[in-house]
């Protein structure tokens, strides 16, 4: 199977476990507060951090910490099919971590400030365009 398919199939089935998630936290405890997707961004991101950490230990070697480097298939279904379609907080979370992880905190504390800060800004100004359009 081709990267691409195993990216696919991954991220089919990662979307669909999370829409069950926030489904059954919607029935279970209402919709006053997102605890479906709050839940699937700390889930995956732990599962990320549980994978990263076993395909490290699969490497062969202690190389440098978060290295995956030969593990493509399985990166390619389960970090960036599977747990991609479920959060993409986990990949968001993995990266920040690699960065400090390199020495370059610096660069991990720009790249989440940023990252939250310009991606809410950039929904809101989705709504302000959109809104605007159909008024």
């Amino acid at each position: 199977m081709s990267v691409a398919a195993l990216v696919f199939v991954g991220g089919g089935c990662g979307a669909l476990v999370r829409y069950g998630l926030v489904r059954v936290s919607e029935s279970a405890l209402g919709t006053d507060f997102p605890y479906g997707v709050f839940a699937a961004n700390i889930v995956g991101s732990f599962m990320m951090g549980m994978l990263a950490g076993w395909l490290v230990a699969r490497g062969g070697g202690f190389g440098p910490f978060l290295d995956m480097s030969g593990h493509d298939a399985a990166k390619a279904a389960l970090a960036t099919g599977l747990l991609g379609g479920f959060t993409t907080f986990s990949a968001f979370s993995l990266d920040a971590v690699r960065l400090w992880e390199s020495g370059a905190q610096s660069a991990a504390i720009a790249y989440v400030a940023l990252s939250v800060a310009l991606a809410i800004a950039a929904l809101i100004a989705g709504l302000v365009l959109v809104r605007g359009a159909l008024a």
